[in-house]
């Protein structure tokens, strides 16, 4: 990782921070060794957990159906894209 990016996570890290404590809401913020380890392993149990998906790339947003019936909702620019089945323009 680059110095620009660490930098970059650092700032990030601390403006969500900061927006939280405005709100008077508690955060926990990981971004290196074992706090970003664990916080990983839980993300990726519940990624597995997903059974369904909702891409809608044009208002940026992907909901998730979990096994245990709930739904999560992600604002994102990028994740719907990256999610949405690419366009073809063939005869089926």
């Amino acid at each position: 990782m680059t110095q620009q990016s660490v930098n970059r996570i650092q700032e990030v890290t601390a403006r969500v921070t900061e927006l939280e404590s405005e709100l008077e809401a508690s955060s926990d913020a990981f971004a290196e060794d074992a706090g970003l380890a664990r916080a990983k392993e839980i993300l990726h149990a519940w990624v597995d957990s997903v059974t369904g998906v909702v891409a809608t790339p044009g208002v940026g947003r992907a909901v998730l159906m979990h096994e245990n019936g709930t739904e999560t909702r992600i604002s994102s620019p990028d994740l719907p894209f990256r999610l949405a089945m690419p366009v073809t323009f063939e005869n089926r």
